[in-house]
């Protein structure tokens, strides 16, 4: 089940998304569509969320949304490169007006001395906008880095749908 206080996020950020006329869409790796799931466990959520991708193979993030392999080849899935090209591949793929993409390393194995368990790049793009990007390393288990995914991917979100 979904955290009750990351539901409440996600609740308030759909306010905000209502009020301010946005509809977003997500491109999810590391978190395998949690965050398009948290989104949609809120009544009401089909008029804001517009779709999710889970490009969750490298192949599938050039298929899906259009990430250029030479980006991954280049970077590693894992990497800013890639997470801003998740989103903006996202939002040209939708009707959405924003976009949230997440890779990383969730674990307990695949991590590496540059790109360790717990690293997970977020992208967002916004129609008419600039995309952004960060990084963060969440400690804990795949559960715990997987659901500190999902909270700051909402607090990301809520930040740019004023902007």
């Amino acid at each position: 089940m979904i955290d009750e206080a990351i539901l409440a996020a996600a609740e308030a950020l759909l306010a905000q998304c209502r009020a301010a006329g946005v509809t977003v869409t997500t491109a999810e790796s590391c978190t395998g569509g949690l965050i398009a799931a948290t989104l949609t466990a809120i009544s009401g959520s089909s008029d804001l969320v517009e779709r999710g991708f889970v490009p969750y193979s490298n192949a599938a993030k050039a298929e899906q949304v259009g990430v250029d392999p030479a980006l991954i080849t280049a970077h590693g899935a894992v990497s800013e490169p890639v997470a801003r090209a998740m989103a903006e591949g996202a939002l040209a793929r939708s009707r959405a007006t924003l976009a949230i993409s997440v890779t990383g390393v969730a674990g307990p194995g695949g991590g590496s001395a540059d790109k360790p368990v717990g690293l997970v790049w977020f992208g967002s793009a916004r129609r008419g906008g600039p995309t952004v990007s960060l990084s963060h390393i969440f400690p804990g288990d795949r559960t715990a880095v997987r659901k500190a995914t999902v909270a700051e991917a909402l607090r990301l979100l809520a930040r740019r749908v004023a902007v």
